[in-house]
């Protein structure tokens, strides 16, 4: 009786090995970050730029080249998908970061415009996601007008001056000491849409300072425009909602709620305080209630 020859166990094989990147991997993770600095542009409209997203993640290795390629430029990831592209945030030392200060210089030679400008982006921000569910849900789409968060501000604005008075606390310091005044006191102030047509007016009235600032979110990518009501009507973006997430993280969305604008709930809350004999905004305000 034959004896069969003893059988051979195939050999293991390890994980192939990875092919190392070259100069041309480099640089399509180059394009991959510069596609994410053209925020108006979504990958479905782009056949390259929705292969690199592919490929990001899909190919780790790629994927911290062009992280790397990022944290460079001074940019940080905010995230990378289908939905939001390659968003990315410039960080407060990178070439690309757009300050307040610089961007109020732009728009207004005021010390006390400068400051405004700031809130109105802020109140942005708090219209736009209203409650912290809606900040955390992928799929919601905040919608503001700009005659709304100008009313809704104001409004606000108004309530805090009424307490003021309630505690005898000084509502009228100096015109001249500008920097007595808290920010609801200078926003009470500002006419709402000028006193004139002249552009200069209107521009410097509170309507067109919240104007301005949703012009330039929308012109960085962040809100788009859907219709001219209310002296302009928006919707946010995937990256608009990063952006804010990354705010919340910041004092400067927690000094908003202290100056009382929007409340902060558990997500079951309100635009408008707590009175609810205090509804009366400007008729046409067009505020933005959600669900």
């Amino acid at each position: 009786m034959s004896i069969p020859p003893p059988s051979t166990a195939p050999t293991p094989q390890g994980p192939p090995a990875a092919v190392p990147l070259t100069p041309a991997d480099a640089a399509d993770a180059a394009r991959l970050v510069s596609f994410g600095l053209q925020p108006k542009l979504p990958p479905a409209r782009d056949a390259d730029y929705a292969a690199l997203l592919r490929r990001y993640q899909e190919e780790p290795p790629f994927a911290r080249v062009a992280d790397a390629v990022a944290g460079g430029l001074g940019l940080v990831v905010l995230e990378v998908s289908p939905r939001a592209g390659m968003a990315v945030a410039a960080a407060e030392d990178s070439v690309f970061a757009v300050r307040m200060g610089e961007y109020a210089r732009r728009a207004t030679a005021e010390t006390t415009d400068r400051f405004l400008h700031g809130l109105a982006h802020l109140a942005v921000a708090a219209l736009a996601f209203p409650r912290p569910a809606d900040l955390a849900d992928d799929d919601y789409l905040g919608r503001i007008t700009v005659n709304g968060v100008e009313s809704f501000v104001r409004h606000a604005c108004e309530r805090l001056a009424e307490r003021a008075a309630e505690r005898g606390e000084n509502t009228d310091p100096a015109s001249e000491e500008p920097g007595l005044e808290a920010a609801w006191r200078v926003y009470v102030r500002r006419s709402a849409t000028g006193a004139t047509k002249d552009a200069r007016r209107l521009a410097g009235s509170t309507t067109g300072i919240v104007g301005k600032a949703v012009a330039f979110l929308a012109d960085s990518g962040f809100l788009h425009r859907v219709g001219d009501e209310q002296g302009g009507t928006y919707r946010t973006t995937p990256r608009y909602q990063l952006q804010v997430r990354e705010l919340a993280t910041t004092a400067a969305l927690t000094e908003l709620t202290d100056l009382g604008l929007v409340p902060v709930s558990d997500g079951s809350g309100t635009l408008l305080p707590g009175d609810p004999d205090a509804t009366d905004l400007a008729d046409g305000a067009g505020l933005p209630f959600h669900r």
